[in-house]
């Protein structure tokens, strides 16, 4: 098994409140790992810790090997270009029209790209996710489910080998939802790892092959796809435990 992410030991608090507990976990390459839990259980800030975006109190997190927050520049700048987070607030930047929220990550990680090949393919992803409206707007003008597709579009932007998904499908109606659950389908083929926190129980049995439940702060259950598909108690036990 190769592992891509590793958390070692990792405590995180915020708030004087400990938000993570003492978390040493594992994020096998080219496999889907669903964390699920109640609402204020630690999933979106062990997702958010496992993506780098939270500095650690305690502890290690590890990509390929490599401390994250150790890393020099260069190092670092692959981290992030190989992975991508789609926020559950969807993080646009309010006071750029979406053609500039989407162009920024190209000009970042690919400098040498022309204006011509960014434009193709923010077209690309835009046409992928299934957003149809203009780009010279800004999100406030975009309803909530707008903005959601437009944050998947910006994470498959620089073709991702690694994908962060906060409540990914809330806000869309299910014809959208379906249209991204694909796009989560076709990363899977292609050998990428994803990384999501979802309450949808169909979309966990469908797409996790890894299932981690967070209570509290710490890791109180971890289960494959086939186990609670193979298991009815354990489906309820799931099921419950993400409304705890």
């Amino acid at each position: 098994m190769a592992v891509i992410i590793e958390l070692k030991n990792v405590w995180f608090s915020a708030q004087s409140r400990i938000l993570a507990r003492n978390i040493n976990f594992e994020y096998e390459e080219g496999k889907t790992t669903a964390l699920i839990g109640p609402a204020g259980g630690g999933k979106s800030t062990l997702l958010k810790l496992s993506a780098g975006l939270l500095v650690p109190d305690q502890g290690e997190v590890r990509f390929r090997g490599k401390d994250v927050f150790r890393m020099n520049r260069k190092e670092n700048l692959e981290f992030r270009r190989e992975g991508a987070v789609v926020f559950q607030d969807s993080a646009l930047w309010a006071n750029q029209n979406l053609f500039q929220i989407l162009e920024l990550p190209l000009r970042l990680h690919f400098p040498g790209m022309t204006a011509r090949d960014r434009m193709r393919r923010i077209e690309t992803v835009v046409s992928e996710v299934g957003y149809r409206k203009e780009l010279n707007v800004r999100p406030a003008q975009l309803s909530m489910g707008e903005q959601k597709l437009l944050a998947f579009a910006r994470a498959l932007l620089c073709h991702p080998r690694l994908l962060y998904l906060d409540e990914w499908t809330e806000s869309l109606d299910s014809t959208a939802a379906q249209r991204l659950i694909g796009l989560v389908k076709r990363c899977q083929r292609e050998g990428n790892t994803v990384i999501f926190v979802s309450h949808n129980l169909a979309v966990i049995s469908e797409l996790a092959d890894h299932i981690v439940m967070i209570l509290g702060g710490q890791i109180f259950l971890k289960v494959t796809r086939e186990q609670i598909n193979s298991d009815e108690d354990l489906m309820r036990y799931v099921q419950k435990g993400m409304g705890a």
